[in-house]
């Protein structure tokens, strides 16, 4: 009876997850990803991003984690940009006004999702 239990409840927290993801769209920046607007010279490796002002929050984003997948590219005609699959990343910079995406994640975890020559993708992505 316990087990039944406990997967309903990941088959419920599952469906909360996907139902509360939210739609943006995503870029990539470049090494040398340090230093960073949250965490200075520490070297927070390369599952990283970097948050607009959507995200950002007077720097309340910085060192939590979002869940992003790839929905699809940004423009008409483009074809699919997508690898399927979510990454999960740790906010360690900001993205200034003008920031292409509403998350700028770093070139290695934006190719685990989609093909870079896409530069920009829509997104669902939602903290974790």
């Amino acid at each position: 009876m316990a087990m039944k239990m406990m997967i309903m409840a990941m088959a419920a927290a599952t469906l909360f997850s996907v139902a509360s993801a939210i739609q943006g769209t995503a870029t990539f920046y470049t090494p040398p990803y340090v230093p960073s607007s949250c965490n200075g010279f520490q070297d927070d490796g390369v599952m990283i991003a970097a948050a607009s002002d959507a995200i950002w929050n007077n720097r309340a984003a910085c060192n939590k984690f979002y869940s992003v997948r790839c929905t699809g590219p940004t423009n008409a005609g483009v074809p699919q940009p997508c690898r399927g699959g979510a990454i999960t990343v740790k906010i360690v910079d900001y993205c200034p006004a003008g920031c292409q995406g509403t998350i700028d994640l770093s070139q290695e975890a934006f190719a685990m999702i989609a093909d870079p020559n896409a530069g920009k993708i829509q997104i669902e992505y939602n903290e974790v």
